[in-house]
């Protein structure tokens, strides 16, 4: 499928929805668990999204629409959930995480984006040069990574529970 912004939005206001269905009001097993050192649990990544929202999407895309000459992102701290979400209840960070992607998704539609403009470029720290159409795509594909990957952890959960169907079931692979 091609790039499209609208495609793109689409997907964007559903990912909060889509989250909230599957985590919130279940038991803390389902959302606390991992799948082994060094893992996330799915609260976890709804700590990352959060910092996702507050310092990665939007900025990059003010850096990329910018007039400065550099037009370099600040690099991504992969890890800040963990201090930045202590004390909070799953709850709290789905109310936090829902409204920020509102806001942000508002703040995208306003800038009007043209076609010509998805070919502007920043500079990644790690990847190099990237267009705002391919940054764009990425927050989307972000979001269905990390709906999948939270539908492992939790399907992980019950890995030993389902005996010999194991065999059949490539998420628990």
């Amino acid at each position: 499928m091609e790039f499209s912004l609208e495609k793109t939005i689409e997907i964007l206001v559903r990912t909060p929805k889509v989250l909230q269905s599957m985590m919130e009001n279940v038991s803390a097993d389902w959302t606390t668990k991992n799948e082994g050192d060094d893992t996330w649990s799915p609260y976890d990544v709804i700590g990352h999204l959060i910092h996702g929202e507050k310092t990665d999407w939007m900025p990059r895309i003010d850096v990329i629409l910018s007039n400065d000459q550099e037009k370099s992102f600040n690099p991504f701290d992969r890890f800040a959930q963990f201090e930045n979400s202590k004390g909070k209840t799953l709850s709290q960070l789905m109310e936090e995480f829902k409204t920020l992607r509102a806001i942000n998704v508002k703040k995208l539609i306003a800038k009007q984006i043209k076609k010509d403009q998805l070919s502007l470029k920043g500079h990644h720290p790690a990847l190099g040069e990237v267009t705002l159409a391919q940054l764009i795509a990425t927050w989307v594909v972000h979001d269905l990574n990390h709906i999948a990957q939270i539908s492992r952890i939790m399907a992980k959960q019950y890995k030993d529970e389902v005996g010999p169907w194991v065999e059949y079931l490539r998420i628990l692979k």
